[in-house]
């Protein structure tokens, strides 16, 4: 083997194909697509994933059961009494305090205190939820405990009437 023959056969620049420029473009009279048939058309797309040639598929053949909340529920973040004693006396333990002592990671929609553990600093939390025993250990130890209010539910104008439900 020789320098002549290191770089043998290899192209430094490739040609993209050119579809569609007539008989002696290499691609033929079709360009590919062959006489006719559902992908000869321009525009044409291959069925999807879950197309299964024309026989019902699987996702409509399965009875659909079941209920979800999942739309609207929220995720709330778990907090024992216990872990709150790590803070100093006087603070106010919220959302944005859980998170830069990395007791809560991750985005939650709210805040529920739950009563394990014990605490002896004087702490203001604030919440969105707090279980019977957290509020009775939090207050034991002389702090307070602030419920953060749910949002507040629209007004429905009384003044404009509902259409009328149709007759049958």
């Amino acid at each position: 083997m020789d320098l002549t023959e290191v770089s043998k056969g290899i192209k430094k620049r490739k040609l993209k194909r050119r579809v569609g420029r007539g008989i002696g473009s290499g691609q033929g009279k079709t360009a590919g697509l062959g006489m006719k048939g559902q992908y000869a058309s321009a525009g044409a797309r291959l069925p999807g994933g879950l197309f299964e040639g024309g026989q019902m598929p699987l996702y409509r053949r399965f009875p659909k059961r079941g209920f979800s909340h999942a739309t609207w529920d929220k995720d709330y973040a778990v907090v024992n009494v216990g872990d709150l004693a790590g803070f100093a006396a006087g603070t106010t333990v919220d959302m944005a305090a859980l998170k830069q002592k990395r007791l809560v990671v991750g985005t939650f929609d709210g805040v529920r205190i739950l009563g394990d553990g014990a605490l002896a600093t004087t702490l203001t939390v604030r919440a969105d939820h707090f279980s019977k025993s957290a509020r009775e250990k939090i207050e034991k130890a002389g702090g307070t405990c602030d419920l953060i209010p749910p949002p507040k539910k629209p007004v429905r104008n009384k003044m404009k009437p509902r259409p009328p439900k149709p007759a049958k």
